[in-house]
């Protein structure tokens, strides 16, 4: 059975290391660094690959890559494209902020059909500066109108994870993170709710059950095999059942991710689990700051 390729739930590959895509298509294999087994690697080729899967906060020099369009007329491809509307601030200093983002996955409605595409509202997060809290749940009402009118009508969510290595970076920078109660969850998940379904925007839940008890909210499989299977040209199928290599609470069905963390991502999100590459500059104008200048997105 073909394979399902994630390009990659561990660093931007369509912002930093779209040369690298380019090679390897050519090659028709690619050689990846797994975590904790060393290289990989995997066939590339158009009969033994069933889906290119995308995850991006910046499609940007993806849309202008002429080339590697060429290459992608060989693959059915699918997109999950990641606004938060934090993009530009100190949190995601170099994402994109969400008016350019949106122009972005306008281009990629238009070029590959906005069923291909699934927004990633992810993560929803909170922080406290100066005893004042914070957070971008609020964007989800501005952000929503806008993604139904490109066409897209599937959002996946998310609270962040505070993993023990983000704490060091926001005290670094003069802010803390902050993670509501599940009753304060649940009232933001409602309000996204209400929103999304007058729209028409599906939400599901990533990895974590415990939100399918708000009525609206469905179990995510950000790689879904039936979705997968019934876009694909020839609606051949993909490998169904649960990926073994992903957390417990993951729907997805199983794929092959050829990223690695030792390729570093320099959009510098403060939240980020995985290498994350804080940009110097940013380092120094919140150092001549004194910390971080403004709370609010």
């Amino acid at each position: 059975m073909k394979q399902v390729i994630s390009i990659s739930r561990r660093t931007d590959i369509p912002r930093f290391y779209l040369e690298w895509l380019r090679e390897a298509l050519q090659r028709g294999e690619v050689t990846y660094v797994h975590p904790g087994a060393g290289p990989r690697t995997v066939s590339l080729l158009p009969e033994h690959v069933h889906t290119l899967v995308f995850w991006s906060k910046d499609y940007g020099l993806f849309l202008r890559d002429g080339v590697l369009h060429e290459a992608l007329k060989r693959y059915s491809v699918y997109f999950h494209f990641s606004i938060t509307g934090m993009g530009g601030s100190f949190l995601e200093p170099l994402v994109p902020p969400a008016d350019v983002a949106l122009e972005q996955m306008k281009a990629l409605a238009r070029t590959w059909g906005p069923e291909r595409i699934e927004w990633r509202f992810d993560p929803i997060l909170h922080w406290e500066i100066d005893g004042r809290v914070f957070s971008n749940a609020a964007q989800f009402q501005k952000l929503a109108p806008a993604v139904r009118k490109i066409g897209v009508g599937r959002c996946t969510f998310s609270f962040a994870t505070l993993y023990r290595k983000v704490h060091p970076r926001s005290r670094r920078f003069g802010f803390r993170y902050v993670d509501p109660n599940d009753e304060q969850k649940t009232e933001i998940l409602k309000e996204m709710v209400a929103t999304a379904s007058s729209l028409g925007i599906t939400l599901y839940s990533c990895a974590d059950s415990r939100w399918t008890v708000v009525e609206g909210i469905r179990d995510a499989r950000c790689i879904d095999a039936n979705l997968l299977s019934q876009l694909h040209p020839k609606h051949e199928p993909a490998p169904g059942g649960k990926d073994p290599s992903q957390r417990k609470e993951c729907l997805c069905t199983p794929s092959v991710d050829v990223g690695s963390y030792t390729q570093a991502c320099s959009l510098g999100c403060m939240y980020c689990y995985a290498n994350p590459k804080i940009p110097a500059q940013l380092v120094q104008r919140l150092g001549e700051e004194g910390g971080v200048a403004a709370g609010a997105l």
